[in-house]
């Protein structure tokens, strides 16, 4: 089956390092299509997987674009959605895995008479989104995608409750390659020694830096820690969030908490800072679709306490697989922070459960095979 892949994104998260695991067993066959330029396209061609950006201006459309916005961008999307169409004759499939992706998508579908599949990483809620954007996404996916694929049971409910037809789509959770997890990496006690946190109980927050990822959650938490605990905030500002990067730094200077913090931007070797840390927290003010960096965690074997909303009350049970707090309750993460602080035989005993368990629901050659068979499915029809 030869498949066009549609991404709008150059930059790599999670919903990219997804799709390149999807891609990976259709690479003889396939393209990924990019409308923005970035490293998300080296990596694909540092797996082999052939990939071609198809647009050179950005896509100036963002979740929380009205009616004025959008229909001023449909000139500038003219050249795209024919390009689109024009390759897509060339293959059995277009998989949309973006929402940008899914508009061009499904239009050049209808034109090109090609059958479409929409992988769905958000959650269409007012957190996330317009109004607009949400009727859309709903409208494009309901007339001219043959399956919705989402990533977590809270994804599909919000879909339905835009108005999606529950009929057409299924729950298919991220696949991860658990061997990778499990494989030669730096030394904990050598990351931490380059680090000089060699004595420091080490909180991870792995995701871009973001105020609705809620890093300032975990800065306020701290300063309700003892000294010992120290965090390490991993991932950048994109998007043009450099003021919210400025803020963080402000309020580190403001507790008093300089040295117990550190900044450590992108970094491409996560999963052997992952495995340093004591503990990862993902502290999501707004419900996550999925939360791939807690499954990450867990497949590392570090303690994780995650935000209690959307995806990641699906990967969490609490104190068994790990922990789950209140959406910005800073207390409350402070109270898991120390407890696990306090309790470190405690705290491994529950990461060694998350890891087995992890390692069974979220296998990535499980996942394709489930994939495989929706695209299966949707080409024979």
């Amino acid at each position: 089956m030869k498949i066009l892949f549609l991404d709008q994104s150059g930059n790599l998260g999670g919903a990219e390092l997804c799709l390149m695991d999807i891609a990976k067993p259709y690479r003889e066959d396939c393209l990924v299509g990019l409308f923005a330029e970035g490293e998300f396209k080296k990596l694909l061609e540092d797996e082999q997987i052939p990939v071609k950006v198809l647009n050179q201006q950005p896509i100036e459309i963002r979740k929380e674009s009205g009616v004025v916005q959008g229909i001023g961008q449909i000139g500038q999307l003219l050249p795209l959605i024919q390009q689109v169409t024009q390759t897509a004759k060339a293959y059995d499939l277009i998989y949309a895995n973006t929402q940008k992706a899914l508009v061009i998508g499904a239009i050049s579908s209808l034109l090109s008479r090609r059958p479409l599949v929409y992988h769905l990483h958000d959650i269409l809620s007012v957190d996330h989104f317009s109004r607009t954007n949400r009727w859309i996404a709903v409208t494009l996916a309901n007339r001219c995608a043959s399956w919705i694929i989402a990533n977590s049971e809270s994804s599909r409910t919000a879909f339905i409750e835009a108005g999606g037809k529950a009929e057409r789509v299924s729950v298919v959770y991220n696949g991860f390659d658990v061997e990778k997890y499990q494989a030669s990496r730096r030394s904990s006690s050598e990351i931490r020694q380059a680090l000089g946190i060699e004595q420091k109980f080490v909180v991870g927050h792995f995701s871009r830096l973001s105020p609705w990822k809620g890093q300032h959650i975990l800065i306020e938490a701290l300063a309700h820690c003892p000294d010992p605990v120290m965090a390490l905030l991993v991932g950048d500002a994109l998007f043009g969030e450099q003021d919210y990067v400025e803020q963080l730094h402000q309020q580190v200077h403001a507790l008093g908490l300089g040295d117990r913090v550190k900044f450590l931007g992108f970094q491409s070797d996560v999963i052997s800072l992952m495995a340093a840390c004591d503990l990862v927290a993902h502290t999501s003010t707004a419900p996550e679709p999925f939360g791939r960096v807690i499954v990450e965690a867990m497949l590392c074997g570090t303690p994780v306490v995650a935000t209690a909303a959307g995806g990641a009350i699906e990967l969490v049970q609490p104190n068994q697989t790990g922990w789950l707090t209140p959406p910005g309750d800073v207390q409350a993460l402070a109270a898991v922070v120390n407890q696990c602080h306090h309790s470190p035989e405690t705290a491994q005993t529950i990461a060694h459960a998350a890891q087995e368990q992890s390692r069974q629901r979220f296998n990535l050659e499980e996942v394709s095979r489930q994939i495989h068979e929706i695209l299966l499915r949707v080409g024979s029809r």
